[in-house]
């Protein structure tokens, strides 16, 4: 008789718990709490204005290393300060050349910016 692919089921006939032991090496109470704050700091999004696209990402406080020069207020962007890392989406450069510019602003001076200068 050929061998089959699947696998065999649970002798106690939950998916995932065979003879009493629970699925995995380390079992399903190692399971760390997601941090919804940490997960959605990572992602860019993209933003339209009237001086181009841009994209956005979320600096949290905790994430926040280093001293930056704010475009916006031309003050410093000191460590421990939630901010934005912003860069330019449509760079006539390319992206490795938008990458290389961008920006860490203050979300107040990001979201009070005016076009009339860029």
């Amino acid at each position: 008789m050929p061998r089959s692919n699947r696998p065999r089921r649970p002798a106690s006939g939950r998916p995932g718990v065979a003879a009493g032991k629970p699925a995995g090496k380390k079992g399903n109470s190692d399971v760390p709490e997601l941090d919804l704050e940490r997960a959605r700091a990572g992602i860019a999004r993209r933003e339209s204005a009237p001086d181009g696209e841009w994209m956005v990402r979320t600096m949290t406080a905790r994430n926040a290393e280093k001293t930056y020069i704010c475009p916006g207020c031309s003050t410093a962007v000191v460590p421990g300060i939630a901010h934005l890392v912003v860069w330019k989406d449509d760079h006539i450069f390319g992206a490795a050349a938008s990458l290389a510019e961008r920006r860490h602003w203050h979300t107040n001076c990001w979201l009070s910016r005016t076009y009339r200068y860029r």
